[in-house]
């Protein structure tokens, strides 16, 4: 074994000093021998060959020799491996330096779909959850968020699919179509925050929970700060998007929850915090009992609730109760002269109410149609005894001992104590468009009635993890808007919230990269049209109809990435990285060519433990993300032949442009 990949190999067993793709860090490396970093200078004294190449005995004294250990590893040949031959040879190196190190401004962006910017300092050189990994300038990453041109618009409607000839607008100018936008959703954010600022009432998201299992087909597994910063370029924007008054609501698991909600004090600020809400959604059975020797089992996710600034009205939401509160133990013949009070019970079994001998008054009660009916007729006639009187009336009770009075119309004390009515506890139990008077209990925030272990049926499409129930949706839209609000989910997945809404009578705005085919949410919104009738359709009477408009950014880059991330054989890459190198915009200071030495060392990497990863992501820092989706202020440029129908419905919807 040679000297140098003696020592390659030495490093490459300090993880701090690797990349993702197992690559030395030249700059990490460097770093730390200028600062004497402990665990380098032992790694280097444990070897022999390495120790008598860079240190020096003094007096019985080992000195590290800095200056001879930086110029061997900053040599051209050094890393002389396939890997850094390419990246020498396409141009993703200037000056034999990886362009992380050169200290500019720069933007990760090709697997993690975040905004991540920063000066590169030796002090930042490994930071392992952040990728400084691409150069530009703060007017590129202005410009990458630019709104983009939309096209392939299609109305759909019970009666099909219609072309779209119009951008229909309310009595404010606002956008009032029903809108679903395939692509990239920090795009589509942007290219939305001027047209709906300030106009959305509710936002509720169900992102990827970043547990390492997620289904969802984003382009890798998140890490952790990764992960929050994606997020976060997300929330930034929605920001903007929400009315005053209004609220989001972040569906998360316990991974991220405390540091997302970090995230969601700085955006939105920790005054406009509402509450968490726990949700039971799943049960202890099978795997996960397997574990219960081993940790505390879990069952269930949160829901962050935040408000926009301004006041907010919340409407209560209340649960039906299937337990008789043993508390209303009072009868009172509210319609009699003398108001004398009797106990529930001697009052059933005197007035033959009723008939069954083995009746009990207890939490089961209402499991009896005849008590249920019977209390729920004399509502206004069952009490229970509570402290909360107005002093007067305190007052004006103690005065007249075993005495109800009846100290207000229609409310009643007894021995200074105010006699709560069942009527009280009684409350239209249900959701908008949907209210049935019951017994009920407010529902705050800890949510066990919701089912979502049988949602295979809801909206007649097949999504094997991640769909939400109905319920939990119109739950949320009842609480938080009023028929014609918009609602944007703009994690859309198996479409659950756009399908409620349309249900509801709330205008929507749904935003989706991935494609799920014939179980995609645009299937199961087709389904709504036509009057499926799972989920909360029954309760609603839900017959169809509505309609809304589907349109795409105008992809680019888009489609290379696609392409290069879709492929699983290495030869095929080959292919996909000439048509990017003729057809695409690849960054400024890439190779345009593709020379056939440079074939070779990419064949080389493809034979490497993980190679094929190693060769999607090099190819995909070869593309300006700039340019991932065309920018709606070239959408005069010849070269992405946009249709004149396209222009039209981009001023329409943009106004005139």
């Amino acid at each position: 074994m040679s000297f140098n990949t003696k020592l390659i190999d030495l490093l490459k067993t300090n993880q701090s000093l690797v990349d993702d793709e197992g690559e030395l860090l030249t700059a990490a490396i460097q770093d730390k021998a200028w600062k004497i970093d402990h665990d380098l200078i032992k790694l280097l004294l444990s070897d022999p060959d390495v120790k008598k190449a860079f240190f020096e005995e003094i007096e019985g004294h080992w000195i590290f020799n800095i200056n001879k250990f930086i110029e061997y590893i900053t040599q051209k040949n050094f890393l002389d491996n396939s890997y850094t031959r390419f990246r020498n040879k396409i141009g993703l190196t200037i000056d034999g330096k990886y362009l992380s190190e050169r200290g500019e401004v720069v933007l990760a962006w090709p697997y993690k779909d975040c905004v991540l910017e920063g000066g590169q300092t030796k002090e930042e050189e490994k930071r392992k959850e952040i990728f400084f990994n691409e150069v530009l300038a703060q007017d590129e990453i202005n410009r990458l968020l630019d709104p983009k041109v939309l096209t392939n618009f299609v109305r759909y409607t019970p009666s099909g699919q219609e072309d779209v000839t119009e951008i229909k607008r309310n009595e404010n100018g606002v956008i009032s179509e029903n809108l679903i936008i395939k692509g990239n959703n920090l795009l589509a954010l942007h290219t939305l925050k001027e047209q709906f600022k300030g106009q959305i009432k509710l936002i509720y998201i169900d992102p990827p929970f970043n547990t390492g299992n997620d289904t969802f087909g984003y382009n890798d597994s998140f890490n952790h700060s990764t992960w929050l910063t994606f997020i976060k370029n997300r929330l930034d924007v929605a920001k903007n998007l929400l009315a005053d008054g209004g609220a989001i609501v972040v569906h998360c698991d316990y991974v991220e929850e405390s540091y997302l909600k970090v995230i969601m004090d700085e955006v939105f600020g920790k005054e406009n915090f509402l509450n968490s809400i726990s949700l039971r959604d799943s049960h202890p059975s099978g795997l996960k009992l397997s574990a219960r020797d081993k940790t505390i089992v879990k069952t269930k996710s949160t829901m962050l609730v935040y408000k926009n600034i301004g006041e907010i009205t919340i409407k209560p939401i209340y649960q039906k109760r299937n337990d008789w509160d043993t508390h209303f133990n009072i009868y009172l013949d509210t319609d009699s002269n003398i108001k004398k009070k009797e106990n529930l019970r001697e009052y059933l079994e005197r007035s033959g109410v009723i008939a069954k001998p083995d009746f009990k008054l207890d939490e089961t009660a209402l499991s009896s149609i005849e008590f249920k009916e019977f209390v729920f007729e004399n509502r206004e006639r069952i009490f229970q005894s509570t402290k909360e009187l107005p002093e007067y009336a305190k007052t004006e009770s103690l005065a007249k001992p075993n005495e109800v009075i009846e100290y207000s119309e229609g409310e009643y004390a007894f021995n200074g104590r105010r006699l709560s009515p069942l009527k009280n506890s009684i409350y239209d139990v249900g959701f908008d468009g949907y209210k049935v008077e019951d017994f009920a209990k407010l529902i705050c925030d800890f949510w066990d009635d919701i089912d979502f272990n049988n949602l295979q049926s809801e909206g007649g499409i097949s999504f094997p993890s991640g769909k939400k129930p109905e319920l939990l949706l119109a739950r949320l839209i009842t609480m938080f808007t009023n028929k014609s609000d918009i609602v944007l989910d703009f994690f859309s997945g198996s479409g659950t919230t756009v399908s409620v809404s349309h249900k509801m009578e709330r205008q929507y705005i749904g935003i989706e990269q991935l494609d799920y085919g014939d179980n995609g949410f645009i299937t199961r919104l087709l389904n709504v049209i036509g009057g499926e009738s799972s989920g909360i359709s029954r309760q609603l009477c839900w017959k169809g109809g509505g309609n809304f408009v589907y349109c795409e950014l105008l992809r680019f880059n888009e489609k290379f990435i696609e392409r290069i991330l879709g492929t699983n054989k290495s030869e095929d890459l080959i292919g996909i990285w000439k048509d990017v190198a003729a057809k695409s915009f690849l960054n400024w200071y890439i190779n345009p060519l593709v020379p056939e030495d440079a074939i070779n060392d990419f064949k080389e990497i493809g034979r490497q433990e993980n190679g094929l990863e190693k060769q999607k992501k090099l190819l995909l820092e070869l593309l300006d993300k700039n340019q991932l989706y065309v920018n709606l202020s070239e959408i005069d440029d010849e070269q992405f032949n946009i249709s004149e129908e396209d222009k039209a419905l981009n001023r329409a919807f943009y106004g005139e442009i």
